[in-house]
């Protein structure tokens, strides 16, 4: 079971659900699940025989499908809560803001979105009978998540009065460096917040990004271009395997990692 404060889903939201299908699918070997018009045409995403996330299309609204993307293509990581209307009313004195109340998902669970104090945008779920992704550490699974962050110290404190985070430093940061750290000690660390303010450009808010395990981080870098994907940075090696940034053809952000660990 994911402990609380910790990823336990993702899902993209994208104005070309067939195209994203396609492309995660020749990527990946993704399988795309429709959940039927009860659920808003929402697709649940296996791998092999675990879960690995969701899609939706951005022109889908509570009220039904609209001609224009109601957000431009991302993903969005979920943390896992116990009791997702406690955690609601902790959102705004941290500084944050509630994007999408608490809602039910069949009897699945409870989900909400906030922006966190830092501006990055993060949702919440509650399970009841679906706790989430399938951590399998295989290729085309998600391997690490961490939020890319202007504001370090407030996103600390966002995430540990709202999630219950342990704030634990990454070895000995030099001075003028960016901090980073993990929501827990070790094994226990399931997320990482990253200092962010020297390298984000202006106008690019804080955000949640996600590494998705590679057999060769070279290969998968080159096989996304050639899906019409793009190569942002990379590949390039890290203390934790070989990694890249790429984006799918509609503008959706990923890490792919071949990891060391």
């Amino acid at each position: 079971m994911t402990q609380p404060g910790s990823p336990t889903w993702m899902d993209l939201g994208t104005d070309d659900v067939e195209g994203a299908k396609a492309f995660y699918t020749a990527l990946f070997g993704w399988d795309f699940l429709d959940q039927g018009p009860d659920f808003g045409g929402y697709l649940m995403i296996k791998q092999g025989d675990g879960f690995v996330g969701g899609a939706m299309s951005s022109k889908m609204t509570p009220e039904g499908p609209v001609d224009e993307p109601q957000f431009p293509t991302s993903w969005t990581i979920y943390l896992r809560v116990e009791d997702i209307d406690a955690a609601l009313a902790k959102v705004e004195p941290q500084g944050g803001s509630v994007m999408v109340p608490a809602m039910e998902v069949g009897d699945a669970g409870r989900m909400a979105v906030v922006t966190a104090a830092d501006g990055a945008v993060v949702g919440l779920w509650q399970p009841k009978d679906f706790e989430g992704y399938d951590f399998t550490g295989q290729p085309g699974s998600p391997v690490w998540f961490e939020t890319m962050s202007k504001d370090y110290d407030a996103a600390a404190a966002f995430y540990t009065e709202v999630f219950g985070w342990t704030i634990t430093p990454m070895g000995q940061i030099p001075e003028g460096q960016p901090r980073y750290a993990t929501n827990g000690e070790g094994s226990a660390a399931s997320a990482g917040i990253c200092e962010a303010t020297t390298f984000l450009p202006d106008g690019v808010p804080s955000y949640w990004r996600m590494y998705l395990a590679v057999e060769d981080c070279d290969a998968a870098a080159a096989k996304v271009q050639e899906l019409d994907g793009t190569l942002l940075d990379g590949p390039m090696d890290s203390p934790f395997g070989r990694l890249a940034t790429v984006t799918d053809p509609q503008g959706g952000m990923f890490q792919v990692i071949k990891p060391s660990f």
